[in-house]
């Protein structure tokens, strides 16, 4: 009797596996994959470039005579106008030639008077007059050599600008070019940033329409400069090596905020009429090809490749390749095959994008 027992509990329990498994492989079947269709949007694309920051007018200031350094006027980082005396070499020996100088001419000068009186009297040829006009002229130029050579022992600010790092100490003996220091007009800055060829194709044929383009500075603190920029000018020529070519912004920078040799990012926000949208995590690459699944009416499953305008965070951009109306598979790429027929569970695209940072884990 117990044997018996024994044996319909064994029978009764195969029976209650086989359906739990009959009831576990039916809902397997029934795994329904999320789908969604594009959706058409005005959009924003924010085009980041890695940029360097350069002063309007940045030049060396070099010693133009030899000799010790007398005085430093200014000090590093200041502000400094134009004509303003800067720095002082020891002026003593040029001041003697100088003065060796202006006694040459005031001789010179005497001796042609004179020798003019006696060429109006007629006492002495016209050429002696001559050879005498030809000497105070001599002297007059090496008299303003001299000045000239004075002149140049005062370094004078040749515009106005900030002061940077002192390149001699006080009481140094310079020599002809030697470097002094460096001075930087930052009134307005001009921002270096590489953009690729099809990037720059595409900015051509907006300056063709007459747009001047806008472009905005991050700076190193991860904030805005206050006053966008202008696109003035592409330089000449392609780096052969990486395929770019320089653009050169303009910013005004009135509060100087912004100093020669900075880093930040350019910004250029590119609009987008009627773009249409999908996420990233609806497609799969082979071969450098973008691709997505599209739904059809019979629930089977297709592959089609699409062309890809421009990158948003967790979105694509699509140029060609779908239609509004298009069902596209969201999740479970990796689970299905080409042509397989699949369940699948409709969201709308709207709810899709609202809810697009957990779809995109």
């Amino acid at each position: 009797m117990a044997k018996r027992i024994f044996m319909l509990l064994s029978l009764g329990s195969a029976l209650l596996l086989a359906s739990c498994g009959h009831k576990e492989e039916h809902k397997e079947e029934k795994t329904a994959f999320l789908a969604t269709n594009p959706i058409i949007k005005d959009t924003v694309v924010t085009k980041d470039y890695v940029s360097q920051i350069q002063s309007f007018r940045h030049i060396e200031l070099r010693a133009l005579e030899k000799g010790y350094l007398q005085k430093i006027y200014v000090d590093e980082g200041q502000f400094v106008k134009q004509g303003q005396i800067l720095f002082q070499i020891m002026p003593n020996l040029y001041q003697a030639e100088m003065q060796r100088a202006k006694a040459e001419a005031n001789f010179a000068r005497i001796e042609y008077l004179n020798t003019k009186k006696l060429a109006d009297s007629k006492v002495v040829a016209p050429n002696e007059l001559l050879m005498a006009k030809a000497k105070l002229d001599k002297a007059n130029a090496e008299l303003s050599l001299a000045n000239v050579h004075l002149k140049f022992t005062e370094i004078r600010a040749p515009f106005d600008g900030f002061i940077d790092r002192f390149q001699v100490k006080l009481g140094s003996l310079v020599d002809e070019g030697d470097l002094l220091t460096n001075l930087s007009d930052n009134s307005k800055m001009w921002v270096y940033y590489n953009v690729p060829e099809a990037e720059y194709l595409d900015f051509k044929e907006t300056e063709k329409k007459g747009i001047h383009t806008k472009v905005n500075l991050l700076m190193a603190n991860n904030k805005y400069f206050d006053h966008p920029g202008i696109v003035e000018t592409i330089e000449a020529d392609f780096n052969n090596e990486t395929g770019n070519i320089s653009f050169r912004a303009t910013f005004p920078n009135p509060k100087a905020l912004l100093r020669h040799g900075e880093t930040g990012n350019i910004h250029i926000n590119l609009p987008y009429k009627n773009a249409m949208l999908i996420p990233q995590k609806a497609t799969f690459e082979v071969l450098d090809k973008k691709y997505v699944y599209v739904i059809d009416k019979n629930n089977e499953i297709k592959s089609r490749e699409i062309v890809i305008a421009a990158e948003l965070q967790h979105l694509f951009i699509v140029k060609s390749g779908l239609k509004e109306t298009d069902k596209i598979l969201l999740e479970g790429l990796r689970l299905v095959k080409e042509n397989e027929k699949v369940n699948i569970k409709f969201e709308k695209p709207e709810s899709v994008l609202s809810h697009l940072e957990l779809y995109a884990e």
